[in-house]
């Protein structure tokens, strides 16, 4: 249910852009963007990636600095040269990377820049009692002297957005806030957005998750390809036009369609768990990935799923149990127990992980490096990919990649980012694909390709498992869902008769036992 505001009485806009244009060298980030937006109001700045949201951001957050055109906060002519020019006009954002210092508390995270003071000494209990101030507005109940460092994703991300409601600002950006989040967490971000709103600030928020868009936001405004396109009542639109809006085409069905007939008896299997345990005392589990499928996991946050996916992948090592991967010429081989990666992937197995910056990527090296390391790992296939200079161009084509091979990883959008990951172990030959968030921070646009080359990779005879938070990602995507619960897989359902209540359901049933 939509989280609509008040209709808003005839006003002077808080925030109004006029002709705003920013370049790259040769790249037009922005090209005369105009429009405006209220007091009281949660705007979505919407469009695919490349589209020049971030850079309007970042415009506004004092990060860069318009080439031409000019920006009006309540009317009045302002300069954004420097953050801290953005922060003393009013403007707070809560960047999609996290900018939490692990080393520092979560009090001196959050006063950071703005730390109190008594005689020459930092005033700690003070720090604490602003902090623990903060953190109620968030629902956060943390101690202020505990180290970020401990903290899972999650916690940093609400750390985050209580970094951002500690400073007194007017208009705030929430740049996708929720990637990281669990359910009770989206909810309870919903909670602070209302309450913001209701105070009458202006709240910029972009989410490439559509269903946020229309639950929370009051207005849209569309970019495509650094330009305008409109500003609207979200009232007056539905999905399927503000997707055409943003890709400029409609899109006929996010997900591609699943094999006609199901799986027979004799598909071989790619994958197999048998009574594996990923640690002293926790649950066994069994588990069965056939080629040609796609299998997702589903429950609360914490059940146990990245915990399962590190020790099927060889990242951790497993207390009990095997796991058996067979090959396309039905070889079968059983997984080193004491969680070796590398000999995981030369047995074709490989793992695409949530954190796609801090644990899939090198983002210093450039696109073609990145996509070698999967034929690096495969000893006998890294010559041949040496020598073979198409490869890398070959993949970018299958992906949609248009960047030049030599580009950083790190200055592509999320969703590129994400092709790369997942272009690096198709050119390596491996068989089953482990997928932790498939498309987390990537527009609908990217969303559509990941998806239609996991159902390629499948069709070809590779098997995937894929995590998700997303409830109508994995209804739309998988053919299977293994619900998870304190460890368990406690229902294996066919993702075509299930739905987002039912699998709800089967996550919360021994908490509502």
């Amino acid at each position: 249910m939509q989280d609509q505001a008040p209709p808003l009485p005839p006003a002077q806009p808080r925030l109004a852009l006029h002709q705003l244009s920013k370049s790259f060298g040769a790249t037009h980030a922005l090209r005369q963007v105009s429009f405006s937006a209220r007091a009281g109001s949660i705007h979505a700045v919407t469009g695919e990636n490349g589209a020049g949201k971030s850079t309007l951001m970042k415009l506004l957050a004092g990060v860069h600095q318009a080439d031409e055109g000019e920006i009006r906060i309540d009317g009045r002519l302002v300069r954004l040269a420097t953050p801290a020019q953005a922060r003393a006009a009013g403007v707070s954002t809560v960047f999609q990377e996290l900018t939490v210092l692990p080393h520092l508390s979560v009090a001196e995270n959050l006063c950071l820049g703005r730390e109190p003071t008594r005689a020459v000494q930092l005033d700690r209990p003070e720090m604490a009692r602003r902090a623990r101030a903060v953190l109620a507005q968030v629902g956060l109940a943390l101690d202020p002297a505990r180290p970020c460092a401990d903290l899972s994703i999650g916690e940093q991300q609400m750390l985050e957005i209580a970094k951002g409601l500690a400073t007194k600002a007017e208009v705030f950006i929430f740049d996708e806030p929720t990637a990281p989040l669990n359910r009770a967490e989206v909810d309870q971000l919903a909670r602070v957005l209302r309450a913001l709103r209701d105070s009458g600030k202006l709240i910029f928020y972009i989410s490439h998750r559509l269903e946020e868009i229309f639950r929370f936001c009051d207005t849209v405004t569309v970019l495509k390809d650094g330009q305008h396109i409109d500003t609207m009542p979200i009232s007056s639109l539905d999905a399927d036009k503000l997707v055409s809006l943003m890709v400029g085409r409609p899109l006929q069905a996010l997900f591609p369609p699943r094999p006609a007939q199901p799986l027979g008896a004799d598909t071989p299997t790619r994958l197999q768990a048998r009574a594996l345990r990923v640690a002293a005392h926790a649950p066994l589990v069994d588990l069965t990935l056939r080629a040609g499928e796609i299998v997702g996991i589903a429950g609360l946050e914490g059940q146990g799923q990245r915990e399962l996916m590190r020790a099927l992948s060889g990242v951790h090592k497993r207390d009990a149990g095997e796991v058996l991967v067979s090959d396309e010429h039905g070889r079968t081989c059983c997984l080193d127990a004491r969680g070796h990666v590398q000999r995981a992937v030369n047995q074709g197995v490989a793992l695409m992980p949530e954190d796609r910056k801090g644990e899939g990527l090198y983002l210093a090296l450039p696109i073609r490096d990145n996509i070698w390391l999967g034929p690096l790992r495969r000893t006998r296939l890294w010559q041949r990919a040496r020598r073979d200079a198409g490869l890398v161009k070959t993949l970018a084509a299958r992906m949609g990649l248009s960047a030049d091979p030599g580009k950083p990883v790190g200055a592509l959008s999320g969703g590129n980012q994400q092709k790369v990951m997942l272009g690096r172990w198709l050119a390596s030959g491996i068989k089953t694909l482990l997928v932790e968030q498939p498309t987390r921070g990537v527009d609908v646009g990217a969303k559509a390709e990941i998806y239609g080359l996991l159902r390629q990779f499948t069709q070809e005879g590779g098997a995937v498992l894929a995590v998700s938070g997303d409830l109508p990602e994995l209804l739309g995507l998988c053919d299977r869902i293994l619900v998870m619960r304190a460890g368990r897989i406690v229902a294996d359902v066919r993702a075509a008769g299930a739905t987002e209540e039912s699998l709800l359901s089967l996550a919360l049933q021994e908490a509502r036992a």
